[in-house]
């Protein structure tokens, strides 16, 4: 696996994505930055289109939403509520950059990816909706900047096609978001050994886009091997939004971000280890100790000798190896056999 650009970030990483949750206010999306970095999330992302970029202007059937949370929304009014204005793009850059959270985007278009180079995006993600959307695929990718792909709705040869011509592009640092384009995501949904899959079939780093409304998905998919969550986000209060049916809000991002760093960090390494912090208990364990006064050439035996707790002795492994071996010196009752004693008892016989 290559050395990515999200490495930089402590694991795992956490997106707060802003999406239409500003409401068409600058000064609610530079607060829900603000929100996001004061809450622990490592990266702010934004979605860069118009409604012309995105669709076209009809009232006819196709263009309508029939299911979900936006049932009833005609297309291109949708995304014109929903948009993130460009004139607004340079501001919310810099204020990011002003408070310390890296601000990156979602281009919708290959306009959007010529207008975010301009203001030295640092990174790319790709939407679920757009994955298939092979020409985006290759002017993102001969950015030669970090990919973040989301894999809603695609099976795996869809992905195959956009990771490999994302590659052949010139993209070396591609992660790929297991994710389910429901809104919000229910959790019969999912199928998290997905995570696996994509790990193994593709070997690099893998996250979660997650539009579920139940913590348990992103600590169920860190530990399939998430390294990335991904997380509409919305203000403390905040009642109104396209997306605050399942977006976190204010202090449910630190929790959040709390959890999921807790849940990381209790799989440990990827070999198996014991912390130095169990050492100070293994005294407890148990030991081989005298239990009656032993005179030097007493044989040891289960009269004389036990395995019981602590361990100030010599490991239970040595117990019936010392059976009818002779003791080298007198030794009190309630004693630990060393390994001074040990040394000197197979010496002797």
């Amino acid at each position: 696996m290559v050395k990515s650009y999200l490495d930089k970030f402590k694991k795992p990483m956490l997106i707060a994505e802003l999406s239409a949750n500003h409401n068409g206010s600058l000064s609610a999306a530079k607060k829900l930055i603000k929100c996001a970095k004061d809450n622990g999330a490592d990266a702010v992302k934004l979605q860069t289109y118009t409604a012309s970029t995105m669709t076209i202007k009809s009232n006819k059937k196709y263009f309508k939403i029939k299911k979900g949370l936006w049932k009833g929304h005609n297309l291109w009014d949708l995304y014109n509520k929903g948009n993130t204005p460009l004139e607004w793009h340079k501001k919310l850059f810099s204020y990011s950059k002003k408070i310390k959270i890296t601000c990156f985007s979602t281009p919708f278009d290959e306009t959007a990816v010529d207008f975010l180079e301009k203001l030295e995006c640092p990174m790319y993600k790709v939407a679920s909706f757009e994955m298939i959307d092979i020409p985006l695929i290759k002017k993102i990718a001969k950015t030669k900047k970090p990919m973040i792909i989301s894999t809603g709705m695609a099976d795996l040869k869809e992905i195959e096609l956009t990771y490999k011509t994302a590659k052949k592009y010139g993209a070396k640092d591609i992660t790929l978001l297991y994710c389910v384009s429901n809104y919000p995501s229910k959790i019969s949904d999912f199928n998290l050994n997905n995570i696996k899959i994509l790990k193994k079939k593709f070997n690099c780093k893998i996250g979660l886009s997650d539009h579920s409304k139940d913590d348990r998905v992103a600590i169920t998919a860190i530990a399939s091997g998430a390294e990335v969550i991904e997380k509409h986000i919305a203000l403390e209060n905040q009642k109104k939004g396209l997306d605050i049916a399942f977006s976190l809000k204010g202090k449910e991002i630190k929790k959040f971000k709390d959890t999921i760093q807790t849940i990381y960090q209790l799989l440990g390494k990827k070999v198996f280890y014991r912390n130095k912090s169990e050492n100070d208990s293994k005294v407890f364990r148990r030991s081989i100790f005298t239990i009656k006064n032993i005179k030097k050439g007493d044989k040891f035996n289960s009269q004389n000798i036990r395995r019981i707790r602590p361990g100030h002795g010599l490991p239970p492994v040595f117990y019936e190896k010392l059976f009818n071996k002779k003791s080298p010196v007198n030794i009190n009752s309630g004693e630990p056999l060393t390994t001074k004693i040990l040394k000197r008892t197979l010496a002797r016989n």
